[in-house]
């Protein structure tokens, strides 16, 4: 093989490259506006949007690490100064709903992050768009009744840590942009309980026997049982705390309105 054809060869491959490369860079000015900060280190939010199956390339794990954290502390800290009489247990409850994954997951498909995410894994994709289509039905929350890919929340995480780690730890820079990103902030008008929680609350102040029946395994249901009368039913088969979440809430609404068992 002649040095000339070796030098034609390497000069096609870096013909082919330039494309990627310029798509990379674009994309990385464009999630700048998105997020509204100019990164130093460019390549900090290039690893934010990196899942752990893009091969050749550091993931976001160690940023999401530090930016779980971060958002933790800056939500703690927000909330304590804006409700000063809620007490501890309700200021828990409202931080977490206001970073839980579903929370975070809803802000990365409203700001688009999920379109940049570099991944080889083709079950993602489809979770992502089976929970963007989910979201219509749910404009706030849905309290435990969809699933939410935690990749999603994940990158959330990821960029509030790269910004963090960009800013020289500066908590004011990465508050700027977290305190946008999750607008509308949940607050305690708007707290719901859990499904579940909710079912046993309403059955106690009923006097209601409640039972649950777990058919998971086999199904992918659960069923619910009031005064040994089947009056909800739930079913994902992905996960069993979704398929239980909505057996409560059909359980919750056919006591509320009076409806007769399944």
């Amino acid at each position: 093989m002649t040095d000339k054809f070796l030098t034609a060869i390497k000069a096609k491959i870096k013909v082919m490259r330039l494309p990627e490369e310029n798509k990379s860079s674009a994309s990385i000015e464009e999630m700048e506006k998105i997020i509204g900060y100019k990164f130093k280190k460019k390549i900090l939010l290039q690893q934010a949007f990196t899942h752990p199956s893009f091969h050749g390339s550091e993931s976001y794990e160690r940023l999401e690490y530090v930016g779980d954290s971060i958002l933790n502390f800056l939500i703690s800290k927000q909330q304590f100064f804006m409700y000063p009489d809620l007490p501890p247990g309700s200021l828990t409850a409202l931080r977490a709903a206001n970073v839980d994954t579903e929370k975070l997951a809803r802000v990365a498909v409203k700001y688009n992050f999920h379109k940049y995410i570099r991944h080889e894994n083709p079950t993602l994709s489809k979770q992502i768009r089976v929970f963007t289509r989910a979201l219509g039905k749910y404009p706030l929350h849905s309290y435990g009744l969809i699933d939410a890919p935690k990749t999603l929340a994940d990158i959330v995480e990821s960029t509030l840590g790269a910004i963090y780690v960009d800013s020289n730890s500066s908590i004011d820079a990465t508050w700027e942009v977290a305190k946008i990103l999750l607008e509308p902030m949940i607050t305690p008008e708007m707290l719901q309980k859990n499904p579940v929680r909710k079912l046993n609350e309403l059955c106690h102040k009923k006097k209601l026997k409640v039972r649950f029946r777990d058919k998971w395994l086999k199904e992918g249901v659960y069923e619910v049982f009031i005064d040994n009368k089947l009056r909800g039913r739930g079913e994902y088969q992905a996960k069993k705390e979704i398929a239980l979440n909505r057996a409560a809430e059909d359980a919750c609404n056919n006591i509320i309105n009076g409806r007769d068992e399944h």
